[in-house]
């Protein structure tokens, strides 16, 4: 039933709907695995919003060849992709500025978890959608269960494959919608079959691998309970925006109590046990409550221990404050919409439960619709001193003697108000004595706490009654009225003590909180503002010295993923000289806290702590704090863990800072380089044909000799040649800046490859080509004349590298969507390792080769068939021998001929 809201909630949450309403939303199509029908499901969604009249804008859509989603792509407005050079490639990425620009009402971006070109403005896709998002524009896009961050490590154990392309858990979190597109695994196999998955080759590639049944049944079952979490913490921020503290017993959630006894970890093991028995999820919680004994630093130390307990059991810990336990338990149950609460309850008690009811009784009262497990342990087991470091000893002394100044204060206190008090008593009416003793009550409450007070308050009663009631100097009572304005005093006395003793604690929490926010604040504000690394460690240094007393060192990794200190400055008195690099490189490694106090390599000296980012874990923290059992404390350590999480994250801000950077002077570089390029051809280029067309005539002359002509045909050949060499670095030059629009046209690829042997007919000499065209070949939609020019560079390539009289062979055939072209050779083909590398501009696979040319022949082909959406790759000849260059064009539906008279 809804309660009356608190007004920092209804303001918190008025905030968060103006922020949602400048904000874009964001749709996510959930899926278990590729081929279950997200980008599908995404395309019928949009169709939707369009025939509702809505603007809508595909940014990316990545159809994979797949007939029936390119279907529903028709008719939905596309965003022309945006060009980018990559290692002498184009790639086509979705572009996030002309999308800014255009700024439709809803905009689809497939493929959430795809990392961008480097050099991009965001290193990937997601972050282009938060900015989409900020600019108010609504986003559908898809994602698999194998790509969120935190689920990423499971699903490679399950499927043997890992995969790197990652996003954060917030992220999918954050989404205002999640729509699971769900298949069984034998439809999904059947589709997979069918060859609307993958391609033939690789469908049964996949099928022998990832797609076997029983990874899909464990990706499917993962997805499912990814999108009930999703759900359940959904339904649990709309109970807390309405203020509704009634249980909704929609999924079973337990919640068990943690204290500083030494057998608290049966408890936490039948916590987990019950757990597992119901299948239910469970917390693990420390309540730190003034009504509580003082818990000493043996106690905290075992609160931590069981909470890391519970946690490697499977449970969510939490530790949170409250005035009583009863009601700080029932409100953080209800909070997170847990119906059990497990506590542990000794027998007995003896004469307490005559005046106070024991926890489970008060519970129960506070939580009607919360059933309550007791798990019973001895009485004697409270306090488990057995074990003390001597750190512990010192720290207990030094609380003792705090208790005996205590102590004694109350006693001073009451002597000096009786003073006061003796000397008043002509002008005073005894009530206002008592109001003096009450005072004194109070100052000791708030400076000693509630031990000393309550001393102060018996103390006060007697010494009141011993000065001032009648008969004087005595403890008896002549008037019964006195006797009742003693108890009333000594009940006021003690109530005031108690109320002042939880304003301390409170107050004492205040302060810890306030002093943690202001760290964490100061951290932040110096890290946001750093230029370079050296700062940013020492920043953390001085920072984690001052508030822990710690030494620190920061092991970061090198190119080779090897973990080396990070030199400090001199004379850096928080600088940790001792570090174990063998413990560090496995904390790396692993992505896990090890050595001092942990589970792992505990005997080390220090505790290493991985300092983990967004996008990967940036290096390890090693910390040597001066006392051992600061770290006791949930909240210190949480503290800790805040500060690495800064720390790697301001690590990593700057990596990409200096990525984006270096791709910046990359781009400069090679505009620059282009620019050169195409000035210096064009300059070249009117000499040259004037240098052709003149040795041509001069060749021609009837009256030269023999040995005249011969020089003018090698000056024209030569010629010619260098003219080629220009035309190629003009070719390369223009792909690069996007100076060549496609002329697609329905073509032949029999007409093509016609047209480029005459234009060799020269270059080919003796030499045979035979063509292996099927006469079935369907129409294929490119600019002939850049395709051509690729052909010829194939040709003129074979030419050059195959011996005399080895016959060259162009292959074509139609396979799955795709027009596959092939240029054969029988010479010695391409170096071992170089099959990429031909590609890159001004490679040869052959440096010491006489063979003429510079390396541009290839890069030209790759741009151009990049341009086209297709692909070329360098592969053996038949049988080993030999050199076989593949292309792959796409095919798309030929236009319909008209139907003869």
């Amino acid at each position: 039933m809804p309660t009356r809201p608190n007004p920092d909630d209804l303001l918190d949450r008025v905030m968060r709907d103006e922020d949602r309403q400048a904000r874009g939303r964001l749709k996510i199509f959930f899926g278990s695995s590729a081929g279950v029908g997200k980008t599908y499901a995404m395309l019928a969604a949009a169709r939707s919003l369009q025939e509702q009249g809505e603007q809508v804008l595909a940014g990316i859509v990545e159809t994979h060849g797949r007939a029936d989603t390119e279907a529903m792509l028709d008719g939905i407005e596309r965003l022309p992709l945006r060009s980018t050079q990559y290692r002498d490639r184009t790639l086509h990425e979705f572009d996030l500025d002309a999308a800014l620009e255009r700024k439709p009402t809803f905009i689809l971006v497939d493929e959430l978890a795809h990392s961008n070109v480097p050099g991009s403005r965001h290193a990937k896709r997601w972050q282009d959608i938060e900015e989409l998002l900020h600019a108010g524009i609504h986003v559908y896009t898809t994602v698999n269960v194998q790509h969120i961050e935190s689920l990423n490590d499971v699903v490679g154990q399950i499927t043997g494959i890992r995969v790197h392309e990652t996003i954060p858990d917030h992220v999918f979190d954050e989404a205002d919608d999640v729509t699971l597109v769900d298949l069984p695994p034998d439809e999904l196999l059947q589709r997979l079959k069918e060859g609307k998955v993958y391609l033939p080759q690789q469908a049964e590639k996949a099928g022998r691998n990832f797609f076997r049944k029983g990874n899909l049944l464990a990706l499917r079952e993962i997805a499912l309970r990814r999108t009930a979490d999703r759900v359940d913490a959904d339904m649990r921020e709309y109970r807390a925006d309405r203020s509704i503290v009634q249980l909704w017993q929609t999924k079973e959630r337990i919640v068990v109590a943690i204290g500083a006894r030494a057998d608290e970890d049966k408890l936490v093991r039948a916590a987990a046990r019950l757990a597992a028995k119901l299948q239910a999820d469970w917390l693990a919680v420390h309540v730190d409550a003034p009504s509580w004994p003082r818990v000493t630093l043996a106690g905290r130390e075992r609160i931590l221990k069981n909470l890391k307990l519970a946690q490697s059991l499977g449970a969510e810990t939490a530790s949170i404050t409250g005035e009583d336990v009863a009601q700080a338990l029932v409100q953080f149950a209800r909070s997170r919409n847990a119906g059990k609460l497990v506590i542990g309850q000794s027998h007995g008690g003896g004469w307490k439960r005559w005046w106070r009811k024991n926890l489970a009784e008060r519970i129960a009262a506070n939580g009607q619709d919360i059933d309550v497990y007791t798990v019973a342990r001895p009485e004697e087991s409270v306090r488990d001193d057995s074990v003390r470091t001597p750190v512990e000893e010192t720290r207990d002394d030094s609380g003792r003697l705090r208790r005996r100044r205590g102590y004694l204060w109350a006693t001073v206190s009451c002597a000096v108000t009786t003073a006061l008090a003796s000397w008043l008593i002509a002008y005073l009416h005894p009530a206002n004595v008592i109001m003096l003793y009450l005072v004194g009550v109070m100052i000791v409450a708030v400076r000693y706490g509630r031990s000393a007070s309550a001393l102060a308050s018996i103390m006060s009663v007697l010494a009141f009654d011993f000065f001032f009631v009648a008969p004087r100097f005595s403890i008896s009572v002549s008037d019964a009225q006195y006797l009742i304005t003693l108890l009333v005093m000594l009940a006021v006395s003690l109530f005031i003590s108690s109320l002042a003793s939880r304003m301390r604690h409170q107050a004492n929490v205040a302060m810890l909180r306030e002093a943690r926010a202001g760290n964490l604040y100061m951290l932040g504000k110096e890290l946001a503002a750093v230029l370079t690394l050296e700062q940013i460690l020492e920043i953390g240094r001085r920072h984690l010295g001052a508030v822990f007393g710690a030494k620190t060192a920061f092991c970061l990794p090198d190119s080779g993923e090897n973990v080396r200190v990070a030199a400090p400055e001199e004379h850096d008195a928080h600088a940790l000289q001792d570090v174990d690099l063998g413990v560090a490189q496995w904390v790396y490694d692993n992505d896990q806290a090890a050595g001092r106090g942990t589970a792992t390599l505990p005997a080390a000296q220090a505790l290493y702590l991985p300092l983990n980012a967004t996008m990967r874990t940036r290096g390890v923290l090693a910390f040597v704090a001066e006392d051992p059992l600061q770290l006791a404390l949930p909240e210190n350590r949480q503290m800790l863990e805040i500060f690495c999480s800064q720390i790697a994250m301001a690590i990593e801000r700057l990596h990409y800072a200096e990525v984006a950077q270096d791709a910046l002077v990359t781009m400069e570089s090679e505009r620059l380089r282009n620019s050169l390029l195409s000035a210096i051809s064009h300059d070249l280029r009117t000499p040259l044909t004037s240098l052709v067309g003149s040795a041509e005539a001069l060749a021609r002359q009837p009256s030269l000799g023999a040995d005249e002509r011969e020089m003018a045909v090698t000056i024209s050949e030569q010629s010619q040649r260098m003219s080629g060499l220009v035309e190629n670095l003009l070719d390369m030059a223009r792909l690069q800046s996007g100076g060549i629009t496609l002329n697609r046209q329905w073509n032949s690829i029999e007409e093509v490859v016609g047209t480029a042997l005459r234009l060799l007919n020269k270059t080919l000499g003796e030499r045979r080509v035979e063509t292996h065209l099927p006469a079935d070949l369907p129409l294929v939609r490119f600019d002939a004349v850049l395709i051509e020019r690729v052909f010829a560079n194939l040709i003129e390539n074979a030419v050059k590298y195959a011996p005399a009289g080895e016959i060259i062979v162009v292959d074509a055939r139609a396979n799955a969507g795709m027009m596959e072209i092939s240029v054969i050779d029988r010479g010695p083909g391409f170096p071992a390792g170089m099959e990429e590398r031909a590609f890159e501009k001004f490679t040869r696979g052959d440096t010491e080769s006489s063979t003429p040319g510079v390396g541009l022949g290839l890069a030209i082909c790759r741009a151009i068939i990049d341009a086209h959406g297709g692909a070329i790759r360098a592969l053996p000849g038949d049988a080993g021998r030999g050199a076989r260059v593949c292309f792959t064009l796409p095919l798309d539906k030929p236009p319909a001929l008209p139907e003869e008279e």
